[in-house]
Protein backbone atom coordinates (compact mmCIF):
# COMPACT_ATOMS: atom_id res chain seq x y z
CA UNK A 1 0.00 0.00 0.00
CA UNK A 2 1.23 3.53 -0.60
CA UNK A 3 0.70 6.44 1.73
CA UNK A 4 -1.61 8.32 0.07
CA UNK A 5 -4.06 4.97 0.11
CA UNK A 6 -2.99 4.51 3.76
CA UNK A 7 -3.30 8.26 4.53
CA UNK A 8 -7.09 8.46 3.00
CA UNK A 9 -8.53 5.54 4.30
CA UNK A 10 -6.89 6.59 7.72
CA UNK A 11 -10.10 7.61 10.21
CA UNK A 12 -7.96 10.09 12.57
CA UNK A 13 -7.96 13.49 11.93
CA UNK A 14 -4.70 15.42 12.84
CA UNK A 15 -5.92 18.98 13.46
CA UNK A 16 -8.54 17.45 15.87
CA UNK A 17 -6.07 16.02 18.18
CA UNK A 18 -5.59 18.01 21.42
CA UNK A 19 -3.12 17.16 23.84
CA UNK A 20 -3.80 16.61 27.02
CA UNK A 21 -2.72 19.64 29.65
CA UNK A 22 -3.49 19.88 33.29
CA UNK A 23 -5.77 22.18 34.86
CA UNK A 24 -4.01 25.11 36.90
CA UNK A 25 -5.82 25.86 40.04
CA UNK A 26 -6.65 29.79 39.28
CA UNK A 27 -7.25 32.57 41.95
CA UNK A 28 -10.99 31.88 42.16
CA UNK A 29 -10.71 28.61 43.48
CA UNK A 30 -10.81 26.42 39.81
CA UNK A 31 -11.41 22.37 39.63
CA UNK A 32 -8.23 21.41 41.18
CA UNK A 33 -8.73 23.33 44.20
CA UNK A 34 -11.12 21.01 46.34
CA UNK A 35 -11.48 21.46 50.08
CA UNK A 36 -13.98 19.01 51.00
CA UNK A 37 -10.86 16.30 52.07
CA UNK A 38 -8.96 19.02 53.94
CA UNK A 39 -12.51 20.27 55.61
CA UNK A 40 -13.29 16.45 56.37
CA UNK A 41 -10.27 15.51 57.55
CA UNK A 42 -9.95 18.29 60.50
CA UNK A 43 -13.70 17.55 61.13
CA UNK A 44 -12.93 14.22 61.85
CA UNK A 45 -10.07 14.92 63.82
CA UNK A 46 -12.43 17.31 66.56
CA UNK A 47 -14.59 14.75 66.53
CA UNK A 48 -12.27 11.98 67.12
CA UNK A 49 -11.01 14.19 70.00
CA UNK A 50 -14.20 14.91 71.31
CA UNK A 51 -15.50 11.75 71.31
CA UNK A 52 -12.40 10.52 73.06
CA UNK A 53 -12.42 13.01 75.82
CA UNK A 54 -16.36 13.10 76.55
CA UNK A 55 -17.02 9.63 76.00
CA UNK A 56 -19.61 10.68 72.82
CA UNK A 57 -19.92 7.24 71.16
CA UNK A 58 -21.97 9.17 68.00
CA UNK A 59 -19.08 11.90 67.86
CA UNK A 60 -16.93 8.95 67.71
CA UNK A 61 -18.96 7.40 64.84
CA UNK A 62 -19.15 10.86 63.08
CA UNK A 63 -15.24 10.90 63.00
CA UNK A 64 -15.13 7.65 61.11
CA UNK A 65 -17.33 8.80 58.96
CA UNK A 66 -15.86 11.64 57.90
CA UNK A 67 -12.30 10.48 57.59
CA UNK A 68 -13.88 7.98 55.55
CA UNK A 69 -15.08 10.90 53.33
CA UNK A 70 -11.28 12.56 53.35
CA UNK A 71 -9.83 9.30 52.74
CA UNK A 72 -11.94 8.60 49.22
CA UNK A 73 -11.87 11.99 47.98
CA UNK A 74 -8.32 12.53 48.67
CA UNK A 75 -5.97 13.25 46.16
CA UNK A 76 -2.94 11.17 44.94
CA UNK A 77 -0.31 13.88 46.01
CA UNK A 78 -2.23 14.75 49.31
CA UNK A 79 -0.21 13.91 52.55
CA UNK A 80 -1.40 10.47 53.12
CA UNK A 81 0.04 10.24 56.65
CA UNK A 82 -1.96 13.16 58.00
CA UNK A 83 -5.13 11.19 56.60
CA UNK A 84 -4.16 7.91 58.15
CA UNK A 85 -3.17 8.68 61.58
CA UNK A 86 -6.99 10.57 61.26
CA UNK A 87 -8.69 7.22 60.59
CA UNK A 88 -6.53 5.92 63.55
CA UNK A 89 -7.29 8.03 65.62
CA UNK A 90 -11.31 7.68 64.73
CA UNK A 91 -11.14 4.39 64.80
CA UNK A 92 -9.43 4.45 68.16
CA UNK A 93 -11.91 6.95 69.43
CA UNK A 94 -15.26 4.36 68.43
CA UNK A 95 -13.11 1.41 69.96
CA UNK A 96 -12.38 2.93 73.36
CA UNK A 97 -15.94 4.61 73.74
CA UNK A 98 -17.22 1.21 73.72
CA UNK A 99 -14.39 -0.55 75.70
CA UNK A 100 -15.88 1.95 78.16
CA UNK A 101 -19.88 1.71 78.47
CA UNK A 102 -20.24 -1.32 75.87
CA UNK A 103 -24.17 -0.49 76.34
CA UNK A 104 -25.37 0.49 72.66
CA UNK A 105 -25.12 4.09 71.82
CA UNK A 106 -28.18 6.06 72.13
CA UNK A 107 -28.92 9.46 70.09
CA UNK A 108 -28.59 12.82 71.54
CA UNK A 109 -32.60 13.20 72.44
CA UNK A 110 -33.44 9.81 72.11
CA UNK A 111 -33.08 8.60 75.60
Amino acid sequence: MSTAANSSSDPKRPEKIHRYKLPTASASGGPTDDPIPDYMNVLSMFCSMFGLMMKLKWCAWVALYCSSISFANSRVNDDTKQILSSFMLSISAVVMSYLQNPQPMTLPGFS
